[in-house]
């Protein structure tokens, strides 16, 4: 039995209870499909919804920004919605459900979300929800992307129509195999009952609820007031896998004769071989089984990963010159300079002081936990692909045309992911396990090493923010906001998801100033949330992402474009005379906002008394239909700056971090606080430790040891995130709003603490703490002495 759906929100109630049918009052019913199929199956038709406008809290409110009428996620719902129909809920004969998610599942919790969904609307347990990740479907369009922290608001209603459908469906045949009027029927946990006992489970409805044809069928969804999973903290229904190693991963997949994979590569980014002088002396070397020349490197296949890094290694390659020979942090930082646009804003006040501030962001890493991963098994009539991906369509019809083959000739299997963080959006490895595979002509399992990740993998641009403002007695004036970038690759799916909607139907500030797909993502995700008169904001790039292979980090220009303006609201505010949580409590252009903004200035007790060189800072920040903000603490005395720790960066320390988010509507809690957590250690480490350094077209980091995420040492003392009641009874995104408010928090913290404000980040990017790894051989050899420290 299937079925396809879409619907609202709101407060969690207990599970427990069973459910009649339909006898609510002022609940919304909606359209979704029955789908010709063996068992019950459903489907779902969707709609859209608008922006809120801004709240005028200061004396000189400032215009809406592009991104406060329609934003990013707005365009990404609209994109998907035609094809919603298309995902359906299956209820099969053993009584479970099935739902093929159309997402990638990177460790975000969406599998566990989409389940939650299934269960509220259907009345089953989740333990008897099995949700699995979708093969490429290109009928999908653009309904198979992950990114922009869309999946829960994009998937929300559909999920939640094909369920209720489902549900409708098991009560109409039960009604007949009992003998009652529907109406009369209750469902719970997966079975449903008559009013004189008896009973007939899901399972042994499936087939006789099942429809012969394809439907349009009308659904009420659950009034918020019902919800009994919906809002409650739930654990994820993958962790016990997770935690236990049983969690299947790409590179745990038993592909017939697919055997490890690896690349030799060039010494500089983005090189080509240009030959090899002993490919058949590596070809001898214990478990070697080939050694092919492809477009980025040499590849070698062997019997375990351990022997393909010996073959690596031993490799007496050629190279042609990189993009970025003659590259440096400097050479960069100078181009950048020479495109940043001016300042356009007239002086409005002749006696208005103006206050102006230029920050610097350099490159960082874009890799996940797990390294880039695929599994290819190419023949001369098609081909088969196992990998994490965040953008499947386009992988299959980039590989059919690579191959010459027909796109129908060509599978593509998502996979788990260890971390996506917009690296998985890119399908740079299954590309080279497909170049591989076709000269071999044996399946690989490619897999990249670290030194890969950090020296040829993708990076978030380094970027420089400028920013000038005016302010006159108590109101701010003018704010503008100069954004200048290296250019950030946008040809995974988002391009063309821009350019496929209708461009009237976008804000006239995006049709004017959209410079090209970065453009517009940045004026659909940028804003500044305080109302400060006459607001303008704008981006240029430097080089179309030929140079350098970049894609954005988690929350794609906002830590970098947020942090730069809080900086600047703080001295705002200290210019002004008041205090930095009253002055933004004064500006801020939401409710929400100062709700979230009071409650972490409450719980985290803002301005209690602090040591010298030590300080506390709050933030905000709005995007993805929600508002955070944060409160953090850090420590700059000497005698934490200078604490030593084995091959460790040190520096100042956040002691305490304490976030508010407003998600509209959480439908997992305990979800939504752990992705909060992960938010604040990528802001920590971003604004003091995590940078990658560029010399003579080399990023000098080459694995984690010397790229310095936010570790133990660093990490703080006191961790809490409070996630907000309810409050628009939609849910909003969540994977990668955690970060903007935690790293524009650290900085202003930094500043107050020491009386410096910076102006480049990550704070210790211009110390070089480690000795680089070699370039040749490409690949750096395994430690052997961890046991030494383990204890």
């Amino acid at each position: 039995m299937q079925h396809r759906g879409s619907r609202s929100s709101g407060a969690p109630g207990s599970e427990s209870a069973p459910r009649t049918p339909d006898k609510g009052i002022g609940r919304r019913r909606f359209l979704g499909y029955l789908v010709a199929a063996p068992t019950l199956a459903a489907a779902a038709h969707l709609g859209q919804s608008a922006a809120a406008p801004r709240e005028a809290g200061a004396v000189i409110p400032s215009a809406p920004e592009a991104s406060e009428i329609s934003d990013l996620n707005d365009l990404m719902t609209a994109a998907a919605a035609p094809t919603s129909n298309l995902i359906s809920v299956v209820v099969n004969s053993d009584g479970t459900a099935s739902f093929d998610m159309p997402r990638s599942e990177s460790g975000q919790g969406v599998t566990t979300m989409a389940a939650m969904l299934i269960a509220e609307e259907l009345d089953l347990p989740l333990d008897k929800i099995n949700v699995t990740l979708a093969d490429a479907r290109p009928e999908l369009v653009f309904n198979q992307i992950t990114a922009g922290s869309n999946t829960v608001i994009s998937t929300y209603r559909p999920i939640r129509i094909a369920a209720a459908i489902a549900r409708g469906q098991l009560l109409k045949a039960a009604a007949v195999e009992l003998g009652e009027d529907p109406t009369r029927l209750t469902s719970y946990l997966g079975v449903i009952k008559a009013p004189d006992g008896r009973t007939i489970g899901y399972g042994a409805l499936a087939g006789r609820a099942a429809s012969q044809q394809t439907k349009q069928v009308e659904v009420t969804l659950k009034d918020p007031s019902e919800f009994t999973v919906i809002g409650t903290p739930r654990n994820r229904i993958d962790a016990l896998a997770a935690v236990t190693g049983r969690k299947t991963f790409a590179m745990d997949l038993n592909i017939p004769d697919a055997l490890p994979t690896m690349i030799c590569r060039p010494p500089t980014i983005k090189g080509t071989p240009r030959s090899v002088a002993n490919a058949d002396e590596v070809r001898q070397m214990p478990g070697v089984t080939d050694v092919v020349q492809i477009a980025t490197g040499i590849a070698v296949r062997a019997k375990t990963f351990g022997q393909c890094i010996d073959a690596v290694n031993a490799l007496d390659a050629t190279w042609n010159p990189g993009t970025a020979d003659n590259e440096s942090d400097d050479t960069v930082l100078d181009k950048i300079r020479q495109a940043e646009s001016p300042f356009t804003v007239p002086k409005v006040d002749p006696a208005a002081e103006v206050v102006e501030g230029r920050f610097t962001f350099y490159f960082r890493n874009n890799a996940a936990l797990e390294p880039n991963t695929a599994v290819a098994d190419v023949r001369p009539d098609r081909a088969e692909i196992w990998a994490p991906l965040q953008t499947p369509i386009l992988c299959k019809q980039r590989v059919a045309k690579q191959l010459g083959l027909q796109e129908d000739a060509v599978a593509v299997h998502v996979q788990q992911a260890g971390g996506a963080f917009g690296r998985r959006l890119f399908d740079d490895a299954v590309i080279e396990a497909v170049e591989a595979s076709r000269k071999m002509g044996k399946p690989v399992k490619l897999m990249w090493h670290r030194t890969d990740e950090c020296r040829q993998g993708r990076t978030h641009p380094l970027c420089t923010s400028r920013i000038r403002a005016s302010f006159s007695g108590d109101n701010v004036l003018t704010f503008e906001q100069r954004h200048a970038s290296v250019g950030t690759d946008y040809s995974h799916g988002f391009g063309e998801m821009l350019t496929a909607t209708n461009d009237d139907d976008r804000p006239p500030v995006v049709r004017e100033n959209d410079k090209g797909s970065a453009g517009q993502v940045f004026n659909l995700t940028v804003n500044v949330p305080y109302n400060f008169g006459a607001v303008t904001q704008s981006l240029d790039e430097v080089d179309t992402y030929g140079t350098f292979p970049t894609g954005s980090v988690r929350n794609l220009v906002n830590p970098d474009v947020r942090t730069a303006q809080e900086l600047m609201v703080d001295q705002i505010a200290a210019k002004m005379g008041k205090d930095p949580y009253q002055f933004r409590r004064e500006f801020v252009d939401d409710e929400r906002l100062r709700a979230v903004l009071d409650k972490v200035a409450a719980e985290g007790e803002w301005g209690r008394e602090m040591a010298h060189k030590t300080a506390q800072a709050i933030t905000v920040h709005k995007e993805y239909k929600g508002a955070t903000a944060c409160l953090v603490e850090i420590d700059c005395r000497d005698e934490t700056v200078n604490r030593k720790i084995r091959n460790a960066v040190t520096g100042p320390r956040v002691t305490k971090v304490v976030m508010a988010i407003d998600a509209g509507l959480p439908v997992n809690p305990r979800g939504l606080e752990a992705q909060m957590q992960g938010g604040i250690m990528d802001g920590i480490a971003q604004a003091l430790t995590s940078s990658l350094h560029l010399r003579d077209g080399v990023l000098l980091e080459g694995s984690w040891d010397d790229y310095f995420y936010t570790r133990h040492w660093n990490a703080p003392l006191e961790t809490r995130v409070i996630v907000m009641p309810p409050t628009t009874g939609k849910p909003g995104g969540a994977g990668e709003f955690g970060v903007a408010s935690p790293m524009a928090a650290v900085a202003c913290a930094y500043a107050r603490a020491t009386g410096t404000i910076p102006t480049s980040f990550p704070i210790n990017h211009d110390t070089l703490s480690f000795n680089p790894k070699p370039t040749v051989p490409p690949l750096p050899p395994s430690p052997t002495n961890g046991l030494t420290f383990t204890y």
